[in-house]
C-alpha cells in the first residue's frame, strides 16, 4: 500500500507484455505501486505497436479475431495477476482489471457471461471484471458480485452513477455473503473519472473567472463522499483517469489532490515516476457543502450544466473504448 497511514493505494493504468516481463516486478518490489488497470484503449497501443505480441499473434492466427484478442490479454492479465499475488495474499491489494467487450456495454446478460467466462479463463483471484456504469452494467456488476467475482465499476462520471453502482455491489455482494457465511468476501472498486472534466471545461472556468483544474477535484470527491459514508470493507472508490495533457498543471496534480483515506488511485506510468518521491500530505476531503457552494457558483458563473456533462462524458467513454476495441479486432484480422 503507497499510504499505510491512510490506506491509500497506487495502481498502474498500463499493461504491455515486455513492461508485465521487466519493469513492473521492480515497481512493485520497490512499493512504487500495488494494483494495475486495463483497458481497450491501453491493449489497442500495447497489442497493435509491441513486438512482444508477435510470436502469440502466429501461433493463434487460425483462432477468430476476438478469440485471439482475448488470448492476448488474458495472458497478459494472468502474467501480471502471478506478478501481483504475493501483494494480494498478505492483503496489500493485488489486482489486475480487464475489461468486458465494449460493444455490449448495454446488453446486461451478454455482459454477465463475459465477466463469468473471462475470470474462469484466467483463474486468479485476484482478477476484477471491468464493467461500465450503464443500467445493464448495474445489473451486471450485481450479478457478478453475487457468485464471488470481483468488479471494477468503470466510466463513473456522476455522484448519481456512483449511487447506483454502489447499490449494485452492495447487493449482490450480501447475497454471496448470505449464501457463503464466512467466505471471502469478493472486493470492488468503483472507479470515478476525473481529468477529462478539466480537459473539456477549463476555457469555460477561466473565461468566467473561476480556477482551472479544479471541477474534476470536486467532482470526484462528491463521488467519494457518497462511498466513503457506507463505510464498506468491499467497496473503495478509485480515481482514474488521472493523467495529465499539457503543461499547465504538475503531472502528478490528481494523485496529490486526491490523496484521501481507504481510495485507489490508477495513473499512467509517466505520472506515477513523477510521483515518485513527491513531499506530499494526504488531503481532507472537501464537505458536500463546500462541493455544493462550488458548483452552483460553476453553474451561475460558467453556465455549465453539470447533468449535460455526466451524459457527454460518459456517452465518449462508451465511444472511445468501443472504438478502441474495434481498432484492435481490425488490426489483428488484417495480420492474419
Amino acid at each position: 500500500m503507497y499510504n499505510d497511514d491512510i490506506k491509500f493505494s497506487l495502481w498502474c493504468d498500463f499493461i504491455e507484455r515486455d513492461f508485465i516481463a521487466k519493469e513492473f516486478g521492480e515497481f512493485l518490489a520497490k512499493g512504487t505501486f500495488n494494483g494495475a488497470t486495463s483497458n481497450p484503449s491501453i491493449f489497442k497501443n500495447a497489442i497493435t505497436t509491441s513486438q512482444a505480441y508477435g510470436a502469440q499473434k502466429a501461433k493463434f492466427a487460425h483462432k477468430n479475431t476476438k478469440k485471439l484478442y482475448e488470448i492476448l490479454a488474458i495472458t497478459d492479465i494472468k502474467n501480471a495477476a502471478n506478478a501481483l499475488l504475493a501483494n494480494y495474499a498478505k492483503g496489500d491489494d493485488g489486482f489486475i482489471s480487464i475489461e468486458v467487450d465494449p460493444s455490449i456495454s448495454d446488453d446486461a446478460e451478454a455482459m454477465i457471461k463475459e465477466g463469468k467466462r473471462l475470470f474462469a479463463q484466467i483463474a486468479m483471484p485476484n482478477v476484477m471484471i471491468k464493467v461500465p456504469a450503464t443500467h445493464a452494467g448495474y445489473e451486471t456488476m450485481r450479478a457478478l458480485t453475487r457468485r464471488g467475482i470481483n468488479v471494477n465499476a468503470t466510466l463513473i462520471f456522476s455522484p448519481e452513477q456512483t449511487a447506483k453502482c454502489l447499490e449494485a455491489i452492495k447487493e449482490g455482494t450480501s447475497e454471496f455473503a448470505a449464501k457463503f457465511e464466512g467466505a471471502k468476501l469478493p472486493q470492488s472498486v468503483i472507479s470515478i473519472f476525473v481529468s477529462r472534466f478539466d480537459r473539456a471545461l477549463d476555457e469555460d472556468m477561466k473565461k468566467s473567472g473561476l480556477e482551472p483544474a479544479k471541477i474534476g477535484i470536486m467532482n470526484a470527491t462528491k463521488c467519494y463522499n457518497i462511498i466513503a459514508k457506507e463505510n464498506l470493507p468491499f467497496v473503495r472508490a478509485l480515481f482514474a483517469s488521472t493523467g495529465v495533457k499539457g503543461g499547465e498543471i504538475p503531472a502528478d496534480y490528481y494523485i496529490k489532490e486526491l490523496l484521501y483515506p481507504s481510495s485507489v488511485n490508477t495513473a499512467p506510468l509517466d505520472t506515477i515516476k513523477a510521483f515518485i518521491g513527491a513531499k506530499c500530505e494526504p488531503k481532507t476531503p472537501f464537505s458536500d457543502e463546500e462541493i455544493d457552494k462550488f458548483f452552483a457558483d460553476v453553474a451561475q458563473k460558467a453556465g455549465i450544466d453539470m447533468d449535460k456533462i455526466y451524459k457527454k462524458l460518459l456517452k465518449d467513454g462508451l465511444v472511445a473504448f468501443e472504438q478502441a476495441f474495434d481498432e484492435i479486432m481490425t488490426t489483428l484480422e488484417k495480420e492474419k
